[in-house]
């Protein structure tokens, strides 16, 4: 015999050696029994105790491994929830980003709309310049857009802002050689009257405040505003200073006289003979002869001064203000608004005076100026003057009503 079917053998007489024959005596009141336990019913009784054990056994090892096996499928699936969940978040930061530079480019769009109605009306702004590399014009807006400028990997919604803001940044171009252009025409002629166009915008810079609130772009820096829209407001500030200096500019006869009786500048005095500054112009003539406001503004002195006897004193704003002095009445209180040309007194000779005459000053910031240069403006320092004080004044009716 093989030496398997040998140690097979042996292992089984080992198992029923395992298993012998019982009897088990019982004794109940008096009576004894006999309990016989056979070797066979013990082996089937181990035979299905085994089968039990390892089919527990065999669960609870089906039940560890498909644990095992399920772990990495639970990683997996809390591992995709949390990426769908992160996707998500992304989705609604994209959406709320979305919104807030629609939001951002509509404030923007107002703006722009806002200021070339204050300022230019229906007015038609400049043609755009011709657009490098073959840009298409726009018909809509009529401005420049080249569509390859657009990143194509940008979602479509992003890419309709994207023209969009390119299409105002092309607007606010245009706005911004408009409101250029105006600016250099005034500034031009405040520089022909004798003004220093630098002093102007930097006394009146020095007067601007209020708490700071900055402008938050969504997202991005103030840069991302654009160029030329980030221009604008100091440009416009510019040609505001320029015009509205224009309009102050005192240029209308303070009286309707055809002589001078003395000029600015130094001269001999009429009562003491010696060298003295004349800080004015006079015109002579009749007393009661109408006074007129050399320009609009502000009544914002009417009574005496040592020296200069009965005055009045209009401010014109930006720094402007012109005196009328050796008056016999007067036609205004302090606090009126007068027009150019609007009688505002009546000529004497009252104070340092030896005839009936207007004694006229223009003072800039408080210091005197010669007026002659303002009331000899030339033609076209007058026509850019008059086109200014127009737009000035429309802007200041809108901005009343």
């Amino acid at each position: 015999m093989s030496s398997q079917s040998t140690g097979l053998r042996h292992w089984r007489q080992r198992f029923n050696a395992l298993f012998q024959d019982h009897e088990i005596f019982i004794r109940t009141h008096g009576h004894v029994r006999f309990l016989r336990i056979s070797a066979v019913w013990q082996k089937r009784v181990a035979l299905i105790a085994g089968a039990v054990l390892l089919a527990w056994a065999a669960i609870t090892l089906a039940v560890f491994v498909n644990q095992l096996l399920t772990a990495d499928e639970r990683a997996e699936v809390a591992q995709k929830q949390a990426a769908a969940a992160a996707a998500e978040q992304r989705i609604a930061r994209y959406r709320d980003r979305v919104g807030e530079i629609a939001a951002d480019l509509d404030e923007r769009q107002k703006q722009l709309e806002q200021w070339q109605q204050d300022y230019f009306g229906n007015e038609a702004l400049p043609a755009p310049a011709p657009a490098a590399e073959g840009a298409k014009a726009d018909g809509a807006a009529a401005t420049s857009l080249k569509t390859s400028a657009i990143d194509p990997r940008l979602p479509p919604e992003a890419q309709a802002l994207a023209r969009i803001e390119a299409r105002q940044e092309a607007f606010s171009s245009r706005l911004l050689a408009a409101v250029n252009a105006r600016a250099a025409k005034a500034e031009s002629a405040v520089t022909k009257l004798g003004l220093d166009p630098r002093a102007l915008v930097r006394d009146a810079s020095s007067g601007r405040g209020g708490p700071l609130i900055p402008f938050q772009r969504r997202g991005g820096n103030a840069g991302a505003l654009g160029t030329s829209f980030a221009a604008l407001e100091g440009a416009l500030f510019r040609m505001e200073v320029f015009e509205r200096t224009l309009v102050a500019i005192p240029s209308g006869q303070p009286a309707h006289v055809l002589m001078l009786s003395s000029s600015y500048g130094y001269r001999s005095d009429p009562f003491t003979g010696a060298g003295a500054m004349h800080a004015g112009l006079d015109f002579p003539g009749p007393i009661g002869t109408p006074i007129l406001a050399a320009a609009p503004g502000r009544v914002s002195f009417v009574g005496q001064k040592s020296g200069y006897g009965n005055v009045v004193e209009v401010d014109h704003g930006q720094g402007i203000l012109t005196r009328y002095a050796h008056l016999s009445g007067f036609n205004a209180k302090v606090g009126d608004r007068v027009t150019a040309g609007q009688q505002i007194a009546r000529m004497g000779s009252t104070g340092r005076s030896t005839g009936s005459h207007l004694h006229f000053e223009v003072r800039l910031n408080g210091v005197a100026v010669n007026p002659r240069r303002f009331l000899e403006a030339k033609a076209d320092v007058l026509k850019v003057k008059d086109d200014a004080r127009q737009r000035v004044g429309a802007l200041a009716s809108a901005g009343a009503r």
